[in-house]
């Protein structure tokens, strides 16, 4: 039997309703032991909130079984294009599929629906190559130069800090001597976890995600929260926590630079790793990197190991693979000049920029 793939949107147009096409989707993304948390439909509500994007998700079915999925974002800017995500923002999307068949259809939809668009490329952020023969005659490219590392975890906090090197934990024990606390909570920590992560973006010279993404996920997500730690009643390094079946995430982590020397991401991440082990996550994604940089060797020093990412591409005829990172020679002056910017400016025209970068 073919498989055939119709927009969730249509689907949620028709009776029963929207929840019953939710349920559909979560349905199917949470039987998948390949499925991330951010294939969930929660994510779509995420990005259509905090940031104002089209959203095309896809199924698959095969006669009456649903055979599979995959979320989509199209994002339209002055600066930097149109083009088809799977997922912006987010380190993890792409292709959920039961069967070869299924995963072509789907791909071919994709497709078609950049180039009913008008997008320039189509990205899926996928963790596996896709499966043979799935990419037809579409000449897909493929980029797997970023890693995620991942730190399969203990049963409980003491086997975990026991593991650690006597240089790691005598880093984590001058940083709690030095009068630094930690809490995790949710809404009530936000402001203290943005004013950290809005100042580090600015001196790294990135544009800063609008406040209001973090609270749409706090809202949303039930397995979110944030670590702060705190000097006296100052935040000096916080960091945004995700969770989704045995694996907890940190997407977003910073610290303020002059209290870098006191140790304050060691003892961020000490906290944050402590908490996983303790909540029974099996294992602790440290986010992306790419390979012998320096945030590689800060998570590798904890024991996580790589994992590729397999981001495939789709180009329109004659286009070139993206270029859109901080690494590009391209943004050097633009970041230089972002890191001069007073902070206040970089809250305010930051939002605008960075929601059209993926």
């Amino acid at each position: 039997m073919t498989p055939a793939v119709q927009p969730l949107e249509a689907i949620e147009r028709d009776a029963p309703g929207p929840e019953a096409a939710r349920r559909l989707w979560d349905g199917y993304v949470d039987s998948r032991p390949d499925a991330t948390g951010y294939h969930r439909l929660l994510w779509r509500d995420v990005i259509r909130a905090a940031f104002g994007h089209a959203t095309r998700y896809l199924v698959c079915r095969t006669g009456d079984a649903v055979t599979g999925v995959l979320p989509l974002c199209h994002i339209r800017s002055r600066l930097f294009g149109s083009y088809l995500v799977s997922l912006p923002y987010f380190n993890y999307g792409g292709i959920l599929a039961s069967d070869p068949a299924s995963e072509r259809a789907l791909l071919q939809a994709a497709v078609a629906a950049a180039r009913e668009l008008g997008a320039g490329h189509l990205e899926l952020r996928m963790t596996r190559p896709l499966a043979p023969g799935a990419a037809g005659g579409e000449g897909l490219r493929e980029s797997s130069h970023k890693v995620a590392m991942v730190l399969d975890l203990p049963p409980d906090p003491e086997a975990l800090w026991s593991g650690f090197k006597a240089k790691l934990r005598s880093q984590v024990r001058r940083a709690e001597r030095e009068g630094l606390t930690t809490a995790f909570g949710g809404a009530e920590l936000l402001d203290g976890f943005y004013d950290v992560f809005a100042r580090n973006m600015r001196d790294l010279g990135t544009p800063v995600y609008a406040r209001g993404l973090f609270a749409e996920v706090l809202a949303r997500c039930p397995e979110s929260r944030v670590c702060l730690v705190s000097l006296g009643r100052r935040p000096v390094a916080a960091g945004f926590l995700v969770g989704y079946r045995d694996r907890l995430e940190i997407p977003w982590a910073s610290s303020l630079r002059r209290y870098n020397p006191m140790g304050t991401n060691m003892l961020l991440y000490w906290k944050v790793l402590e908490h996983a082990a303790g909540e029974k996550y099996r294992a602790f994604d440290f986010g992306r990197s790419s390979p012998d940089s320096g945030t590689y060797r800060f998570k590798a020093q904890w024991g996580a190991r790589p994992v590729p990412f397999h981001w495939h591409y789709w180009l329109r005829e004659g286009g070139e693979m993206p270029g859109l990172s901080p690494a590009n020679p391209k943004y050097r002056l633009a970041i230089a000049l972002w890191r001069r910017l007073p902070l206040a400016v970089t809250r305010m025209v930051g939002p605008r920029i960075v929601r059209g970068l993926p």
